[in-house]
């Protein structure tokens, strides 16, 4: 019988050893685990939770444990990881329920001399009420450890936006990420949204601060729900919601989404032009964009147009537009909560990455009419991905100008260039630039 700790146990060993993206993995293994909708909550949880705190995790096991820590068998370092992380974070599961099924995990992964170990080193943990000495450490090494990231985000984070801007992105980048529903305002409003939602037991609120957008929680699974089928939301973060929004789109536009799939920001704008107009969404793969227009489907946008093609290249076929939006490939330093996995990968693979935005921006720039917007957009906190891409661009485009685009969010900044911090109960980490052809 499937055991909610022991496919937790699995699954963790098998991201680590192939490094498979985490929603991906999570979704196959719980789909074949037979587990109870209760227990797939629970792995779910213990999951993530154990995948985005490991630093911090690794960190505790050191102090507590006499064996180094590279000396331990994978399974078993996976075992302390998934004990610590019940007792330091899970209230719902008891210290004693920890430790005890942390014993009977090394025995069900067959690490029977392990069992001592673990023991110990958890009640150990729990006799010394579960401190955790940061004494030592510098403000680098202290906020890594703490928020549980690679000395080298918590270092760019504080050089590139200051103390306090790095405490704010590095805390939310931990924890259950709050859930957003963009409200398909061409079919219903905020509020009518909410009470279809709540009288289908899902907890919703409109969110204050943005019109259109309604946080929501206990959903169970979207497809059931009578108000999804309908098309009266879709999910979309409070950030990508802002992306949106910056661009401005209105009636009868035509707007183009370089880099759509799966299809959020295209559905966003349709609503956004009260369903007139035009949206031409495009991907590179055609899978992607058959996502793009299965949803548009369910939304009743009947503006949105799929469409394959490659944003690094000029085509001849697509229209001059009066809006675009260029949300490029990136980094994905604003959306750890969501894809914990992004904090394991080495810098140096984000390297090359703004030769390839630029590319994309430049490429995008050919498409906007005399008079029209384009507008810059990531997911990430990286100064190199974000501003000197931005500032590069108006240096080498004298046919655009930087403009201040209003939105309706409160303390926005008032620049070309608004970088929207990741909030515990907020959006994510994103970065927008505005500009207008002149020439």
């Amino acid at each position: 019988m499937a055991d909610a700790r022991s496919t937790v146990v699995k699954m963790l060993l098998k991201m680590e050893s192939g490094g498979s993206y985490s929603n991906i993995l999570l979704d196959s293994a719980l789909n074949e685990s037979g587990l109870s909708e209760r227990d797939k909550a629970f792995a779910a949880a213990l999951f993530y939770g154990v995948t985005e705190r490991k630093m911090t995790l690794d960190f505790i096991i050191v102090q507590y444990c006499t064996t180094e820590l590279s000396s331990l068998k994978p399974e078993v370092r996976t075992i302390l990881r998934c004990g610590i992380y019940q007792i330091m974070y899970m209230k719902s599961v008891p210290d004693s329920a920890a430790v005890n099924e942390s014993v009977k995990l090394c025995k069900r992964m067959k690490q029977f001399g392990a069992a001592g170990l673990v023991n110990g080193l958890l009640r150990n943990f729990l006799r010394s009420d579960k401190r955790v000495d940061y004494s030592g450490l510098n403000s680098v090494e202290r906020l890594a450890m703490e928020y549980s990231a690679p000395k080298w985000i918590a270092r760019k984070f504080l050089e590139e936006y200051g103390e306090e801007n790095a405490k704010k992105a590095l805390k939310a980048s931990v924890g259950a990420p709050p859930v957003y529903a963009r409200v398909n305002t061409v079919k219903v409003s905020d509020s009518e949204l909410v009470d279809a939602l709540r009288k289908e037991g899902v907890t919703a609120e409109i969110n204050p601060r943005l019109a259109g957008c309604v946080r929501i929680e206990k959903t169970g699974g979207l497809e059931k729900l009578d108000a999804f089928r309908k098309g009266l939301f879709h999910i979309q973060d409070v950030s990508s919601q802002l992306c949106c929004h910056t661009l401005r789109p209105i009636v009868n536009e035509t707007v183009l989404d370089i880099c759509a799939a799966p299809g959020g920001k295209s559905f966003t704008l349709a609503e956004l032009m009260g369903n007139g107009g035009r949206v031409i969404a495009m991907d590179l793969y055609e899978q992607r964009v058959g996502l793009i227009e299965k949803g548009a489907a369910r939304l009743g946008l009947r503006i949105v147009e799929g469409r394959v093609n490659n944003a690094s290249r000029f085509n001849e076929e697509l229209p001059m537009a009066d809006r675009v939006l260029c949300d490029v490939p990136c980094s994905g330093l604003g959306v750890i909560r969501r894809k914990p996995e992004i904090k394991y990968k080495d810098e140096n693979e984000f390297e090359e990455l703004p030769r390839l935005q630029k590319a994309i921006l430049d490429v995008s720039a050919g498409y906007v009419k005399v008079g029209g917007t384009l507008v810059y957009s990531t997911c990430t906190l990286s100064r190199a991905e974000n501003d000197e891409v931005a500032q590069e661009f108006v240096e080498s485009h004298p046919e655009f100008s930087p403009i201040v685009q209003p939105i309706p969010y409160a303390d926005a900044e008032s620049s070309y260039k608004r970088a929207f911090f990741p909030e515990e109960d907020g959006g994510a980490g994103c970065f927008a630039a505005s500009f207008r052809r002149i020439i």
